[in-house]
């Protein structure tokens, strides 16, 4: 079989590079190849659990792919022949290609904890009949330890809960959840609504061993305590996928992903990476990391995808844009948090302010929204911010980000233009970015 390009996953970043391609080389035969029989949404990997009542209710179809005049095939590569321009499938299949696509994703990182192989012990990975199970072994449990309060961890937390008898613990190794992200305040936020909602956490103690003989029975934590535990959940991040690449010969760093250029161009020219199984390089310098996340997965995608016959567009670094929500309490962040730009050296003036989301405060929808904006103290650039509140708190967070990415300072924050209604927004009086902007100005 020969295809002009050749994409290798079906997950965000794949599904985005071979739509992209259609689109800017509508003349050329784009072949998609994935081993999952389904695809996950994968953000909404944890509502699987209970809001959206399982994986079935979670799939990308196929007609996302199909459905733009791009073939699919349902198998494994096994082996890239660069020179040959051939790739060997599971099946016994090659595939010639012009140009090649890696969006191979990422793997779970389990940590070196004693009994980790025990039965019950699962990591989240983007597999429709592992989340099934899960699902249905929580649902015959009564006791879950969840080992990592990131964003993965705090939302499979909340999740878990829902509708079920089942007592829910989060173990994390940092003082609060969502501390590599968050600035404590925003941190509390996320633990006190976690903790109405009856999930205990221990922060600032780590995991020493999961304990049973073949099935898990427990938790023993670095201080002593045993937590019992019919069912534990790894939240302990992930690592690139570069096996393929590495027997490829690409250029690969272990912990950064396969090594690629602005156009997303990989050590080989005719071959292109995207997605969680690339280096992520961060807008504010190699002092930071950046994150893995399906939103950079996609946006990386469009430029792979644009760029294989003809250089069309550039990647930009990443500033890392993140939102979720815990019951009723989202949480938005873009950029750097005070704590990272003040340990990297950095002299910050933060700017602060809060308001009802709604004006009069009487309106459907009315709850607090609070916002933190992070501006380097000699010029006033924005590099950071914070969000707290309902569900407006997911976009204010993308605008921040572009905010952010354009080097908006806080004269023109606090400056900005912005529309205003009483059912949607808060009042311009106390629009709550344009005050925290003007509260910074005033420090600097």
């Amino acid at each position: 079989m020969r295809t002009d390009v050749l994409v290798i996953g079906g997950s965000a970043a794949g599904i985005m590079a071979a739509v992209t391609a259609k689109k800017h080389y509508p003349e050329k035969d784009i072949t998609l190849v994935r081993k999952e029989e389904k695809v996950l949404i994968p953000c909404g990997i944890p509502y699987t659990m209970a809001t959206v009542d399982g994986p079935d209710n979670n799939l990308i179809p196929d007609a996302a792919v199909t459905g733009k005049g791009i073939e699919l095939l349902i198998d494994e590569v096994l082996e890239i022949n660069r020179e040959n321009k051939r790739v060997s499938l599971k099946t016994g299949e090659e595939i010639a290609y012009e140009r090649l696509i890696l969006a191979t994703g990422s793997k779970p990182f389990v940590p070196p904890i004693k009994g980790v192989e025990l039965d019950g012990v699962f990591t989240i990975q983007k597999d429709f009949g592992l989340l099934e199970t899960i699902k249905n072994r929580l649902d015959a449990s009564k006791n879950l330890v969840i080992v990592g309060g990131g964003f993965i961890g705090i939302e499979f937390a909340d999740e878990c809960r829902k509708g079920r008898d089942i007592k829910v613990k989060i173990v994390e190794i940092m003082d609060h959840v969502l501390s590599l992200v968050c600035d404590d305040e925003f941190c509390l936020k996320a633990e006190n609504k976690l903790k109405e909602n009856g999930v205990e956490i221990y922060g600032g103690i780590k995991v020493n061993e999961i304990i049973g003989d073949n099935q898990v029975e427990g938790v023993r934590l670095s201080n002593g305590k045993e937590l019992p535990a019919d069912i534990v959940i790894l939240a302990t991040g992930v690592t690139p996928n570069i096996d393929l690449a590495k027997k490829a010969g690409l250029e690969c760093d272990v912990k950064k992903g396969i090594l690629v250029d602005e156009y997303m161009r990989t050590s080989d020219p005719d071959i292109f990476a995207c997605g969680d199984c690339v280096e992520k390089p961060s807008f504010f310098g190699r002092n930071f990391e950046a994150g893995r996340l399906a939103s950079i997965a996609t946006n990386e995608g469009r430029v792979a995808g644009a760029n294989l016959f003809e250089l069309r567009r550039e990647k930009q670094a990443s500033i890392g844009i993140f939102a979720t929500i815990v019951d009723n309490q989202a949480i938005g962040v873009a950029g750097l948090t005070r704590k990272q730009a003040e340990e990297a050296g950095i002299e910050v003036v933060v700017g602060k302010a809060e308001a009802i989301n709604r004006h009069p405060g009487g309106m459907p929808g009315a709850s607090k929204l609070g916002i933190s904006l992070v501006f380097k103290a000699y010029d006033g650039t924005l590099i950071g911010a914070q969000v707290y509140g309902g569900y407006s708190v997911g976009e204010f967070t993308n605008i921040l980000g572009l905010a952010i990415e354009k080097k908006m300072k806080a004269e023109d924050l606090a400056t900005m233009q912005v529309g205003t209604h009483p059912a949607l927004t808060a009042s311009p009086i106390a629009y709550q970015l344009i005050n925290a902007a003007e509260d910074a100005v005033s420090r600097l």
